[in-house]
């Protein structure tokens, strides 16, 4: 709880001091953000801790043991079925599938789940048989830009949100783990390394599953503004996040049955835990569903409306660039408050024997996020298009992913999937939408990507905190006497 306060607590500062100086809002809209803090620190914490006991336990479990049992197509049946169950379970992907509304809900839900099922088989495969990450992301992607290019652009931007939108609170920790528990039977000294990878490789199949959707369904999405919250007295505003609670009770039951179901279906068959481990992923799985239903209430009653109603102020000011310096403040504190960027660091701390501290990890992805947000409001205020950014900032990362040793890129493309989640998703996207429709743009293209530019900066900046470490390691002892890999894992 206390990390959590320390995540949120910032972000509710900045928007307090623009409430009450530049951008005022209507009480109600105020009072309906504090409330969705306090509700989000809570559901943080609990999501936090429901993480550690049962979804990480899950994966780890689930990868090493169908990995023990030899057999190919066992190992590429279950890890399939795993992706396409986790991805219907994220509760972002139906976010997603309301702002494509030329798309029907169960196909693009559907496309997006076999996505990343195949995209999770490969990660696995990869990891089983040692294959570099950076040369099967050159594959992905050089199938993702030429593929975007044909596509209409009004899709181009939400394509490439869905990749970072789906991989989200409920999908990373599963998935990060499943790939420890994987390269755990493995005992060469790239073992560890290899763990990571998967949430990168798993972000390409939702944004190739929109784009091929695209083509088969030509109709552009729509934007729908969120309406602010009306409350004429305090009773009336509980009632607003009363009449939420249930409903995202119900969403989160309905994502989590899968992971449970599954879960027992593994137990009886194959895991055969003790009961006290049993009961103790049981009640972690109930801390990561309190934590959800707190969090969603929270972030889509109190701080949405909250996001596009200060969108709308700022943008409305006379020196509207002011959008620009604001979204990267804002950017830099809010990767903070991401579930699943807390569960991140401390994985890749404890993977690297703190070689890599979670205080550089945060950082580092803070000044990412800050500067994607600066970018995308950049785009807001002059209508580039999202290719100018993206297919550099791309290029570059695999590029860079030559010169760095490869746990870093494994990391680094990793944090674009982890740090564009739902506080992303329902605070910054609604702030870019605000401000967008404020200033009479197009809001399909030049608000949504968002998401997109959050996921791609991470992959510069985690990748250039590698460059710096190499030089560090490389002045402590000769390069030739040591593999850099080697000496940062153990170090």
């Amino acid at each position: 709880m206390r990390e959590a306060l320390a995540s949120v607590l910032p972000i509710t500062a900045i928007v307090l001091v623009l409430c009450f100086t530049v951008a005022p809002v209507p009480v109600e809209v105020l009072l309906a953000f504090l409330i969705g803090a306090v509700l989000l620190i809570a559901g943080m914490g609990l999501f936090t801790l429901g993480a550690e006991t049962a979804m990480i336990p899950i994966g780890e479990r689930v990868g090493a043991r169908m990995t023990r049992s030899r057999k190919l197509w066992v190992v590429v049946s279950v890890s399939f079925l795993i992706g396409v169950v986790i991805t219907v379970s994220e509760p972002d992907l139906q976010v997603l599938a309301e702002q494509v509304p030329g798309v029907p809900n169960a196909h693009l839900v559907g496309a997006v789940a076999v996505g990343v099922g195949i995209f999770l088989v490969v990660a696995l495969l990869r990891i089983l048989f040692r294959v570099p990450l950076r040369w099967l992301l050159i594959v992905s992607y050089a199938a993702v830009f030429p593929l975007a290019a044909l596509v209409p652009g009004d899709f181009l931007a939400i394509a490439f949100d869905s990749g970072g939108v789906t991989t989200g609170p409920m999908t990373v920790p599963f998935i990060m783990a499943l790939g420890l528990g994987v390269s755990s039977i493995r005992s060469d000294k790239d073992a560890a390394q290899d763990s990571f990878g998967l949430v990168a490789l798993c972000s390409v199949g939702p944004i190739l599953a929109v784009l091929v959707l695209a083509m088969l369904y030509p109709a552009a999405g729509t934007y729908v503004p969120a309406a602010a919250p009306e409350a004429a007295d305090s009773r009336m505003l509980w009632h607003l996040f009363q009449e939420g609670l249930p409903e995202y009770a119900r969403e989160v039951a309905v994502c989590l049955a899968p992971i449970a179901a599954f879960f027992a279906v593994f137990q009886v068959v194959s895991l055969r835990l003790k009961r006290k481990k049993v009961l103790k992923i049981i009640v972690g799985l109930l801390y990561t569903g309190m934590g959800l239903v707190l969090f969603l209430t929270g972030v889509n009653v109190g701080f949405l409306p909250a996001g596009t109603y200060l969108g709308r102020q700022i943008a409305g000011l006379t020196y509207s660039w002011v959008l620009v310096p604001i979204g990267m403040l804002m950017g830099w504190f809010i990767v903070q408050a991401e579930p699943a960027v807390h569960v991140l660091n401390r994985q890749v701390e404890e993977i690297t024997s703190g070689a890599i501290p979670g205080k550089a990890m945060s950082t580092s992805l803070s000044i990412g996020v800050a500067v994607s947000i600066g970018l995308a409001m950049t785009r807001v205020l002059t209508g580039i298009s999202i290719f100018t950014f993206l297919v550099p900032g791309y290029l570059a990362a695999i590029v860079l992913s030559f010169f760095v040793p490869s746990i870093f890129t494994s990391i680094a493309f990793d944090s674009g999937g982890v740090a564009s989640g739902p506080m992303t998703a329902t605070f910054l996207l609604p702030f870019a939408m605000g401000a967008c429709e404020a200033l009479g743009g197009n809001v399909v293209t030049d608000a949504f990507g968002v998401v997109a530019m959050v996921a791609m900066t991470p992959l510069l900046t985690i990748q250039l905190l590698g460059l710096v470490y190499q030089r560090k390691l490389a002045k402590a002892a000769p390069a030739e006497e040591r593999p850099a890999d080697e000496e940062i894992i153990e170090l």
